[in-house]
């Protein structure tokens, strides 16, 4: 039984070499300016398919058996593990049945079906994703690639606190924190394998939208719990009910979890266009939302933050940047 482990981070370094987008640690004097202390900014809107997502997903289909890859991948993804993984098969030559829920932006649908994956869509609040994709992967012999439960999955997530410390150290600093979205857990539990080995005093920081908040109550419990019910958010990527079940141990060494309201998350995707000429989707920004509220204090700090998607829906994002968008109270 594989375990999400450094070393397989290590390994899916290797792995993703030539196939995934060793993506950018930019800087902004202006954003450095506003909030008193140097940010640096991992822009995965880069990465292939538009988000972090691909790394994890490359990682895993791209070590399918000949048979395996025969019989196709299922997944179930809101948009941005749905893409990644629809990409990932093409390049592997197989196919790929993705569920994804009725209320996804339609320019994540309309990834999935460019890359030629099939889509199946559900109910978030009246079907299972998870009973539906296991359904199909079970109906039709796939293989099911889990959006963060995949030891895998989380590895290839980790390359990004891999690249960050190298480019960290390449620039001749000392990185103070690190600050990133959490979910189902994935992406920061790859980042904290990567940190705990390379970097363990640096504290870091994970972000949730302020009413999807399961990661925030299951570390002050010491286990996995679910938020109080939602109205919904403007981060569709992080609307999960619950931290993963393989990713929750890992986290446990997060320094603690933060909160952002759909208006600082709208914030910090205005400043990612007007400041450092950057489309990010309101999930993919809000480790950057949590910097310039205060959430996480940058004055006279070296921070990290991860912009980890770009696919946001071009209707949502000219109301946020023109400034017509209104939150849900």
């Amino acid at each position: 039984m594989h375990t999400a482990s450094f070393e397989g981070v290590r390994d899916a370094a290797r792995q993703l070499l030539g196939h995934a987008v060793r993506t950018p640690l930019v800087e902004s004097p202006a954003l450095n300016e506003r909030v008193g202390g140097r940010v640096l900014v991992k822009v995965e809107t880069l990465q292939r398919a538009g988000a972090f997502k691909f790394r994890g997903a490359w990682n895993r289909i791209s070590r399918l058996t000949p048979d395996e890859l025969t019989r196709g991948v299922v997944a179930y993804s809101s948009g941005n593990h749905a893409q990644a993984v629809a990409c990932a098969a093409r390049m592997m030559g197989t196919s790929a049945v993705i569920v994804m829920p009725a209320d996804s932006p339609r320019v994540k649908v309309d990834g999935v079906i460019g890359f030629g994956g099939e889509v199946r869509m559900y109910d978030r609040y009246t079907e299972s994703r998870e009973a539906i994709g296991e359904e199909i992967a079970r109906t039709r012999g796939s293989i099911l690639v889990r959006p963060f439960d995949d030891p895998f999955v989380i590895e290839g997530q980790g390359t990004i606190g891999l690249e960050i410390l190298e480019d960290v150290e390449a620039l001749g600093l000392t990185l103070d924190q690190l600050a990133c979205g959490a979910s189902g857990g994935g992406m920061i539990a790859g980042i904290n394998l990567a940190m705990a080995a390379l970097s363990p005093e640096t504290p870091v920081i994970a972000i949730e939208p302020r009413d999807y908040n399961d990661m925030q109550l299951s570390i002050a419990a010491g286990e996995r719990l679910t938020h109080a019910p939602a109205h919904g958010t403007i981060c569709d990527s992080l609307m999960t009910d619950r931290p993963g079940e393989l990713t929750f141990p890992i986290n446990r060494r997060v320094d603690r979890v933060e909160t952002v309201s759909d208006a600082e998350v709208a914030e910090a995707v205005r400043c990612a266009f007007r400041t450092l000429k950057l489309v990010v989707e309101p999930g993919g920004a809000v480790s950057l939302a949590a910097v310039l509220a205060g959430k996480v204090e940058a004055r006279d700090r070296t921070t990290a933050v991860i912009l980890s998607g770009g696919n946001v829906d071009p209707a949502l994002f000219a109301a946020i940047i023109e400034d017509r968008f209104t939150p849900i109270a």
